[in-house]
């Protein structure tokens, strides 16, 4: 096995004590500029590389700010985790990148890992609907912000985006194109932002003097394209098919889209499909996909940025006031939805 090397290894080979190669490392100007160069030197023959882990537990705060998201596959998430690494990094600090995988359980077991690493702070968008692991999070005192979601019935801050506007915006589109009968794919019911959005929908269905009758649900266990080609599947089983199909997100669209290549139903002439976020692929689709876009990396960097203002609150006089950030959707139109009715 490799030897280590360590501080002491560093201090007998520039022939000074362990004290002055942690002076060198940590206030060099307090070290005689030959004493300093005869440390450094040893330090780079050595490749000593020093232990950040023990720094942190001396000092008591981590340079690490921990990330827990739904799930990486999805390219919204990756673009939230863009703009929280973006804000870390000025302030020099790193970022650890988690995926509960929309499963409550592993969400634990990575706040767990959080605590026990005693990361600087989370960022969260959360799987258990309950509220249950952020109760037990909450008693390690690690501060924490909502990704991607509202903080109701909590104190902390949260970076959202108003998922009632993004579904009226989609659904409303549809009913302007001409469209009467829709499907909603929507997701784990247990998820605010598919409730959210579907709020927002059947809000657009009555704006436009229709009944919620309108709106035919189609839930999924999960978020994905394997998922959304399932839902394709079911919605073209049905005897009385929707003309026109809102997504909660834009994996799922791309599965009913898929879905609909393989049964030779045209997108839009046969079945128009807006999905929700955005994300690079819709508009590389097959058929170019109209989408509620969601500002993924202006999230993820307020919320780091939020994040960093409290933990610092910590050391300094003023206290740091909890906010409540909501975001404006913008709707992206492509072809899936312009068929003419």
């Amino acid at each position: 096995m490799a030897h280590s090397v360590g501080i002491k290894d560093v201090a007998r080979a520039a022939g000074v004590s362990v004290g002055t190669v942690s002076n060198v490392i940590n206030r060099p100007d307090t070290v005689a500029t030959e004493t300093r160069a005869r440390v450094l030197s040893a330090i780079d023959r050595l490749g000593y590389v020093r232990s950040e882990s023990a720094r942190q537990l001396r000092a008591g705060r981590s340079r690490i700010m921990g990330l827990l998201v739904l799930d990486m596959g999805n390219p919204f998430f990756v673009d939230v985790a863009r703009g929280a690494e973006r804000a870390a990094r000025e302030a020099g600090l790193g970022v650890m990148v988690c995926n509960s995988a929309q499963n409550p359980g592993e969400e634990a077991d990575y706040l767990s890992l959080f605590a026990e690493q005693r990361v600087r702070g989370v960022l969260l968008t959360p799987a258990d609907a309950s509220g249950r692991n952020i109760e037990t999070f909450r008693r390690h005192g690690i501060p924490f912000v909502l990704v991607d979601r509202v903080a109701e019935g909590t104190t902390e801050c949260s970076v959202s985006v108003d998922d009632v506007a993004g579904g009226a915006l989609a659904v409303r589109h549809l009913v302007d194109a001409g469209h009467r009968s829709l499907a909603y794919v929507s997701g784990p019911p247990g998820l605010n932002q598919v409730r959210d959005r579907r709020t927002g929908a059947l809000n657009a269905l009555a704006e436009a003097g229709l009944g919620p009758g309108a709106l035919r649900e189609l839930p999924t266990d999960r978020l994905d394209v394997a998922a959304g080609r399932d839902a394709g599947a079911r919605l073209l089983g049905l005897a009385d098919r929707p003309t026109a199909v809102f997504c909660a997100n834009d994996l799922l669209a791309l599965g009913v889209l898929q879905a609909m290549y393989a049964a030779g139903v045209g997108v839009p002439d046969d079945l128009a499909i807006v999905g929700y976020d955005d994300i690079e692929f819709a508009a590389a689709a097959a058929v170019p996909l109209t989408s509620v876009r969601q500002p993924a990396v202006t999230m993820g960097a307020l919320a780091a940025e939020l994040l960093l203002e409290e933990t610092e609150a910590e050391t300094a006089p003023r206290a740091h006031e909890h906010r409540r950030v909501v975001l404006q959707p913008e709707l992206v139109v492509r072809r899936s939805s312009l068929s003419a009715r």
